[in-house]
């Protein structure tokens, strides 16, 4: 499982069962935060997720700011679940795009590029 943490929503990707490919699954409101923690957590439960991959918003230079340390946050509360954090580096900018070439209008759905980000972010820890 992968989560693209943002700060208005999160989105969920789903590897399959064989740990090769990336699914999109959904994406929830962040806040309230318990009521996101829960619903991932319920999410994990259901499809026996084992790893959860965070996505973290590296500066372009490989500091960690501020998003980064909020992402880091809100995975140590995600408990019971071996958390790994995976270098997000342009992902939305690439999610946008793959959502253009596919012909998907998300401009009215930001959704819908956090979860595409989920998976981007999910598919560089399968393939190394």
């Amino acid at each position: 499982m992968a989560l693209d943490i943002g700060t208005k929503r999160i989105g969920i990707a789903l590897s399959d069962f064989l740990h090769i490919t990336a699914n999109p699954h959904s994406f929830i409101p962040r806040e309230p935060e318990s009521d996101a923690i829960m619903t991932i957590k319920k999410i994990a439960e259901e499809n026996k997720v084992g790893t959860i991959v965070v996505g973290l918003p590296v500066n372009m230079d490989g500091t960690y700011g501020f998003q980064a340390e909020d992402c880091k946050k809100f995975a140590g509360k995600l408990n019971g679940f071996d958390i790994v954090f995976e270098d997000e580096r342009l992902t939305s900018e690439q999610a946008e795009e793959n959502l253009r070439e596919r012909k998907v209008d998300f401009r009215k759905n930001k959704g819908l590029v956090d979860v595409e980000s989920a998976c981007i972010i999910l598919e560089q820890y399968l393939g190394k």
